[in-house]
């Protein structure tokens, strides 16, 4: 396997661990705190690298099936720490989203796993 993909591997695992924790927290407390934006934004760094890494190291340049369910797992999270950045600002810190909200981050949550998954099954099988 080629460097940088071994790299992608390991960013995306730190993006699953910074996201799960972040997201985890916010449904948990059923607030957006301070330790849940970074959570979300640390996972949103280490995905946007990790993506990159993947592209650079693939052989269909970025086009496949995985890429596109990776890309829209990815905005899907994108627009949950877009949209939870556009809350605090309009509600505050430390205050419960609403249930909607809550859903809506979880739906993209469980989205992007399961696309982290495809991806671990693909490169298991290759």
């Amino acid at each position: 396997m080629k460097p940088i993909l071994i790299a992608g591997v390991v960013i995306v695992n730190m993006a699953l661990i910074f996201y799960s924790i972040g997201i985890i927290t916010q449904l948990v407390t059923k607030k957006i705190s301070p330790k849940v934006l970074f959570f979300v934004t640390m996972g949103l760094v280490f995905d946007i690298t990790a993506t990159v890494c993947m592209i650079i190291g693939s052989t269909t340049g970025g086009i496949s099936w995985h890429g596109l369910i990776g890309y829209s797992s990815l905005l899907g999270m994108l627009l949950d720490i877009w949209f939870s950045y556009r809350y605090i600002n309009k509600s505050g810190i430390n205050t419960n989203p609403g249930k909607k909200f809550n859903s809506w981050s979880a739906t993209a949550y469980f989205y992007w796993v399961v696309a982290y998954i495809t991806g671990a099954i693909i490169v298991m099988n290759s």
